[in-house]
């Protein structure tokens, strides 16, 4: 575990948490099996449907939160080199990524004759696969070829514009020493408030950063203040922004965002209360969260391939499907854990660049 995971012990715990409400939401969400079991057990089924995707705002809060922690613990750039910085992390996310996608392409190869759903992906031609491996698929209208590979894509974009902000920040404080100090503050609040208030509120924008970023913020702004002696102005900023963009606008994405932004105040707060105690004892929930990365990657290819096998022998039989749907959950696990081991925890450059909300070193 690494330093930040010593410091909140409960993050790695909500990665586990939110990293198996994504794997059964993408079992809820891409048949067949799911809609045979949904024929006795609709509300279970709805629900992961609806509401399990929601559990990526705990990924983008710790993301953000870590991200400070990181680049800006002060509220000031703490780095010196920005473009090996982003390379490397580029690098972090890409390498289990593209084995992933790989896996991926080749059990949708293997399915594809004898398995007939939308979830199965066609052949992939070679402006897919590079617009995958820049992690542009999305802005540049490409199928995925994978679940939530637009994660990984708006993570790095997320890490660039923080990146971004805090040099432009080192930058002027070099010029104008007393008044530029807090300007990359000053630029996260303005996105913030323009991310919360209006990007946020167009879809059409979420295969961009600026969509996400307030979640993003929010996670930072709780690291600011759980890291300053007198944190009130910073959670109150926190509360009061979150608040007022549910006012102007309810969401239940941004109200989840806000209540982790606040627990993950509480938690690095109050790191001996009983709660934190709690899910620090849990060694497998820690070790969960460290894979949920690479559990994340490559959950979907195996969900693709119980789903193919079990559509094709036992299509109709409600236990037959639930049963598939939990091997399925178990097997990710398990992939998961070899992927984590065998490529991503051995391309890990820095201790220091573990900071995204699905990633841990």
């Amino acid at each position: 575990m690494n330093q930040q995971d010593r410091r909140l012990p409960g993050i790695d715990a909500l990665k586990a948490v939110a990293c198996m409400l994504i794997v059964w939401h993408h079992l809820a969400f891409y048949g067949p099996m799911s809609d045979v079991v949904n024929a006795r057990m609709p509300g279970l089924i709805g629900w992961l449907y609806d509401y399990g995707r929601m559990a990526v705002q705990v990924f983008l809060v710790v993301g953000g939160f870590l991200a400070a922690a990181s680049l800006a613990p002060q509220g000031v750039a703490s780095f010196t080199q920005p473009g090996r910085l982003i390379v490397r992390r580029y690098q972090r996310l890409v390498v289990p990524y593209l084995v992933a996608l790989a896996i991926s392409v080749l059990v949708s190869a293997l399915v594809r004759p004898w398995f007939d759903d939308p979830s199965v992906s066609g052949a992939p031609t070679l402006w897919q696969l590079l617009a995958h491996v820049l992690l542009l698929q999305d802005v540049m209208g490409q199928e995925a070829l994978s679940a939530g590979v637009w994660y990984v894509a708006i993570d790095m974009q997320l890490f660039v514009l923080s990146v971004l902000i805090f040099c432009v920040q080192r930058s002027l404080s070099r010029r104008w020493p007393a008044t530029s100090a807090r300007f990359g503050v000053g630029l996260v609040l303005l996105l913030t408030v323009l991310s919360l208030f209006v990007f946020n509120r167009q879809a059409g924008l979420d295969m961009t950063a600026l969509y996400f970023f307030g979640s993003y913020a929010l996670g930072m702004l709780a690291f600011w203040a759980s890291n300053d002696r007198r944190g009130g102005p910073w959670l109150w900023t926190m509360a009061l922004l979150g608040m007022a963009a549910l006012v102007l606008d309810f969401r239940g994405r941004i109200a989840l965002a806000l209540v982790v932004a606040l627990g993950l105040f509480c938690l690095q707060k109050n790191a001996g209360m009983r709660p934190v105690c709690w899910l620090q004892g849990r060694q497998w929930l820690a070790r969960l969260g460290q894979m949920s990365y690479s559990v994340f990657l490559i959950h979907f290819p195996v969900c693709l391939l119980v789903n193919a096998l079990v559509g094709r022998f036992w299509p109709t039989g409600v236990l037959a499907n639930a049963l598939g749907m939990l091997s399925a959950f178990f097997l990710s696990l398990l992939a998961g854990w070899a992927l984590y081991r065998g490529v991503e925890s051995r391309h890990a450059p820095s201790r220091r660049l573990s900071q995204a909300g699905l990633i841990s070193s």
